[in-house]
């Protein structure tokens, strides 16, 4: 830090109406990261820290963003805004835990670095994907619009982070919305190694918001009060009239992408002419020129923000280590809910599973005056199922909302409604586009109440399953995607009683949820089901049939296969278990079944190797061996996908082969 004032460049700092405590107080802002950063690479060397992200050199933006916006508003940083966390005045011992794996950190050892967020001082740090937190930025912003709340927020990428799709995707819902975000792209030219003509071809980044019909500025990232001014100017505007801003933030990070990548891939000129802009020793030989900061005063910050790292350090590193839980590390990973037992009155109609859908997603909306239903096409169109079809016109187009074709962002608004208190509900127009937003299901909903305990409260609508000649991208039960995944539930009811029970519970839920609904039964199904609101729990199977030859487990569209069987097969006595939810799944009622049977043949419309039928097959050799008179056998579709053709599709299906299979196993 030691650069003498004859090398700095003579940036031209504009005060405006700021006092001397406020100019000060920035510098005191810039100079604390600068010095943790400095303490860092130290502890770096000497190995009592494993790993360090540096932003030296990119001060000025962190601190100028964070402090231009209110406490209240939310801030997204990246790696290197170390800034933004202390601007916000986090007690730094348990920075120092967080970075260190210790247990007041921020994720209990769970994550590293800056990959947390934390509700007490409105900070919601990124994963290491990049791209999702912008889509997180509009729907933390969308809630605050909802609420009218006049407040904004800003989110932070790289130049590297622009040519993620997500970056695009979320720039486009928010301008298509008038999202008060604001985007802030630090810029300092290269994207760990690769330099920004290998990035992108525009001059500046800032054009690009042209595209999108939105707003954009170019800013000095290493002149602290254009920054602050600047920022300030434009979110007390955005507050007033909400609209997105894309600010382009010019500067230079004088350290590699993490400390073992090195610099040798930049040119040391430019290192010297950047260095020249240093925004922290620029400032403070500006309040030296202005009479604003005596040599005196200086060693007085210096000195009291030095005492503060090494007694923040000492507590940390006198924290005792992380001792492993079990309990626990598997309590953490779902946010805690007590199930509400809602019974239904005597009052029930005969109606078909798209009805049961449609009727409990209206009456959860009622129920929650804070959810939000998003998807393409739901909303004067009603979805491509109709099951919101009515909606808007009960609940307004600001709940019922048509998205652009951006799986990925909206999944990533889903969980910025959660952050920001409230519910939401994305329909998937068909499970299988579900590809196009995997990276956030299972990346940012999946692990964020593990990581920081901070709820998804997220159901994800998922119209899947063969049977109507759709073909290979309209067709799949890609249930196994998701069961594998910690974190995530999983409901795939086959009944319009169970559907709109389970809905509502999924609702209720504040985890993340996939709710599978089988396109095949959306209207051939009809059943009873009760008029009023009313939930069932997770994790129950429903027994369908009893007997005591052979258990047949299986949920959706195989549970019909499978009483088509049993309908024609009149002298087999079965156990037939409908799982209905298969994370969490019902082991006490599939063992229960299995150890009186002694058979058992699990049915998925999903092919066979890697579906869930596996898991359940081992979970019983595991625990029932000793009970079975046969090896579980699975039933599953051909290894193919889906074909379109009807005789083709009828050859893929598993319920060609279930009756053989099911015989075979009694036979054995």
């Amino acid at each position: 830090m030691q650069n003498p004032t004859s090398t700095l460049q003579n940036i031209e700092y504009d005060p405006k109406d700021l006092q001397k405590d406020e100019l000060l107080g920035l510098y005191r802002d810039m100079l604390k990261p600068r010095m943790i950063e400095e303490k860092m690479l130290i502890l770096l060397r000497q190995g009592k820290i494993s790993k360090w992200f540096s932003g030296i050199g990119q001060e000025a933006i962190a601190v100028g963003v964070t402090r231009a916006l209110k406490k209240s508003e939310y801030i997204l940083p990246m790696h290197r805004n170390l800034g933004v966390f202390t601007s916000r005045e986090i007690p730094l011992n348990r920075l120092f835990a967080q970075w260190q794996g210790k247990a007041s950190g921020f994720t209990k050892g769970r994550d590293r670095s800056f990959h947390f967020g934390t509700q007490e001082y409105k900070i919601v740090g990124m994963i290491s994907h990049l791209g999702p937190q912008l889509g997180v930025a509009d729907g933390i912003a969308l809630a605050n619009k909802l609420k009218d709340n006049n407040k904004v927020c800003a989110v932070f990428t790289g130049e590297g982070g622009t040519s993620e799709g997500d970056f695009h995707e979320a720039l486009n819902v928010a301008a298509v919305w008038d999202l008060p975000v604001l985007f802030c792209i630090e810029n300092n030219g290269y994207g760990l190694s690769t330099p920004t003509e290998e990035q992108y071809r525009c001059k500046d980044l800032a054009e690009r918001a042209i595209g999108y019909g939105m707003e954009s500025h170019i800013i000095d990232g290493n002149n602290i009060l254009e920054v602050y001014n600047k920022v300030s100017k434009i979110a007390k505007n955005v507050r007033k009239r909400p609209r997105p801003v894309l600010l382009e933030f010019k500067t230079f990070r004088m350290r590699g992408h993490e400390e073992a990548s090195g610099t040798k891939y930049v040119p040391q000129e430019l290192m010297d002419a950047w260095a020249k802009k240093d925004p922290v020793m620029n400032f403070q030989s500006y309040l030296k020129d202005e009479g604003l900061l005596t040599e005196a005063m200086e060693v007085e910050i210096k000195t009291a923000i030095a005492h503060e790292i090494n007694e923040h350090l000492n507590t940390a590193f006198n924290e005792d280590e992380i001792i492993p839980n079990k309990h626990l590390e598997l309590s953490d990973v779902y946010a805690d809910y007590e199930f509400e037992d809602f019974q239904p009155g005597t009052e029930i109609e005969n109606i078909r599973l798209v009805d049961a859908i449609s009727n409990g997603l209206r009456q959860s909306m009622e129920r929650h005056e804070n959810l939000v239903i998003m998807g393409q096409d739901i909303a004067e169109y009603g979805g491509v199922f109709k099951i919101t079809e009515g909606f808007v016109d009960q609940f307004g187009k600001e709940r019922v909302r048509n998205t652009p074709i951006c799986e990925s962002a909206i999944v990533s608004a889903a969980m910025g409604l959660s952050i920001n208190g409230m519910k939401a509900v994305m329909e998937m127009q068909f499970a299988d586009f579900v590809s196009s937003g995997f990276n956030p299901i299972v990346n940012y909903l999946a692990k964020s109440h593990y990581r920081w305990a901070q709820k998804a409260d997220v159901v994800i609508r998922m119209p899947c399953g063969a049977g109507v000649g759709a073909g290979p991208f309209h067709s799949q039960t890609n249930e196994a995607w998701f069961t594998k995944t910690p974190g995530l539930k999983v409901v795939y009811p086959a009944f319009p009683y169970d559907a709109k029970g389970l809905l509502a519970t999924a609702i209720n839920d504040p985890n993340p949820i996939l709710f599978f609904e089988h396109k095949a039964l959306y209207r051939s199904i009809y059943q009873d089901v009760p008029k009023d609101y009313y939930t069932l729990p997770f994790g129950k199977a429903s027994l369908l049939k009893e007997g005591n030859d052979v258990t047949i487990v299986s949920y959706g569209q195989g549970v019909h296969w499978a009483l088509d069987v049993l309908k024609d097969q009149t002298d087999l006595s079965a156990d037939l278990l409908d799982l209905r939810t298969l994370q969490p799944i019902d082991t006490e009622a599939i063992y229960a079944s299995v150890k009186k049977t002694g058979k058992c043949i699990i049915l998925q419309e999903d092919s066979v190797f890697g579906g869930i039928a596996s898991d359940i097959s081992a979970m019983i050799m595991e625990n029932c061996f000793e009970y079975l008179d046969a090896p579980v056998k699975r039933v599953g579709s051909l290894e193919t996908p889906i074909p379109f053709a009807k005789q083709l599709e009828d050859q893929y299906l598993a319920k060609q082969v279930f009756a053989a299979e099911l015989i075979a196993l009694l036979r054995y």
